[in-house]
């Protein structure tokens, strides 16, 4: 087994989080999981055909990074394993699960599917099948946020664009085009590596020459940070700064997110690559038992409260189920509505 990076420390003061930022993101952090959880069930029932990715163990980035922005308002840009930012975005489960099940009620309307999700509501950017696509559309959002202050005089023009991607995204071209740009007219504009180690099938320490993709912004001149990914209060404290510095005009961040995804690349995959030494030193690190005993530490919950908002999550997945499999199939004779603006 390749010897693990060493993951930074952090150790939240006393008093740092409230009980209200506590139960957002474990609330946050459990909807991703329990979700994941029944798409794989609901995959091999039958209900969801073609590629499911799905982002389990992940969590502690999607709702670091996420609730650390102005949800609705700030962009996100996601990848083929797109389900949990999408929620943490603020869609609706149901939109999220109809979408799943190719249903009209689905975010995009039944013609996304699981790779391509979208929300102009939510400020959701897609869902993209291609490693590295999003990078460039989450930079052309943080463009247009600095463009209408500057150029147009819009003043409340502070919006800022969180891009989602791969270690494997970090070695494409469009990845260090959109590093220069980003850097060079200070874009709010903030890209999240979520480092699992593994780009489908290939060893990250065998696809780089420097591992260590934080470090790759400073070629730019760019701010760089790393960070515990299985740790949703150390991202959510590094996601916070970095907001804060992109909507005060001081540029963009790059955080490398250390992580881990408990699941095979995909529905399909059998997940026969990765040892079984490092499958098990990231599973003793999950990120929702450690935010959970974060927070009982602290006194800011009880076991009974996490129990409820356990069942409350559980059951509003159950009704995105309902939901998506009472939902109407997309009418075909409108099958090309949504190619162009107007509609």
């Amino acid at each position: 087994m390749v010897q693990e990076r060493t993951l930074p420390a952090f150790e939240p003061k006393s008093g740092e989080i409230t009980k209200a930022e506590g139960l957002m993101l474990y609330r946050d952090t459990i909807l991703g999981r329990f979700f994941e959880d029944k798409c794989a069930e609901m995959y091999y029932r039958g209900k969801m055909f073609g590629f499911v990715h799905l982002y389990n163990g992940q969590e502690a980035v999607s709702s670091g990074v996420i609730k650390a922005m102005r949800p609705g308002q700030d962009y996100v840009s996601s990848t083929y394993r797109d389900h949990v930012h999408a929620l943490s975005a603020g869609v609706p489960p149901r939109e999220v699960m109809a979408e799943l099940f190719g249903k009209e009620t689905g975010c995009s309307k039944g013609r996304g599917g699981s790779m391509h999700m979208f929300s102009k509501e939510h400020r959701l950017l897609g869902g993209y099948a291609f490693v590295a696509e999003g990078i460039p559309v989450a930079t052309g959002a943080a463009f247009a946020s600095k463009y209408r202050r500057e150029a147009l005089g819009e003043a409340s023009s502070d919006l800022v664009s969180a891009c989602f991607f791969g270690d494997g995204a970090a070695n494409n071209g469009q990845f260090f085009e959109c590093l220069n740009m980003a850097a060079l007219w200070k874009l709010p504009m903030i890209y999240v590596v979520e480092n699992n180690k593994w780009a489908i099938g290939m060893s990250h320490e065998r696809a780089t020459s420097v591992p260590e993709i934080y470090t790759k912004g400073a070629a730019f001149g760019m701010h760089g940070v790393q960070v515990d990914g299985m740790d949703v209060l150390a991202v959510y404290s590094v996601a916070k700064e970095a907001v804060a510095r992109a909507r005060a005009g001081e540029g963009p961040t790059l955080i490398e997110a250390l992580t881990y995804r408990f699941r095979g690349h995909s529905l399909a995959d059998p997940d026969e690559l990765r040892p079984k030494e490092e499958k098990e030193f990231w599973f003793a690190r999950d990120p929702i038992k450690k935010l959970a005993t974060y927070l009982l530490a602290e006194g800011l919950v009880t076991g009974d409260e996490l129990a409820a908002l356990d069942r409350e999550i559980q059951d509003l997945i159950d009704d995105s189920v309902e939901f998506a499999e009472n939902s109407p199939e997309p009418d075909p004779s409108e099958l090309r509505r949504y190619i162009f603006a107007e509609d």
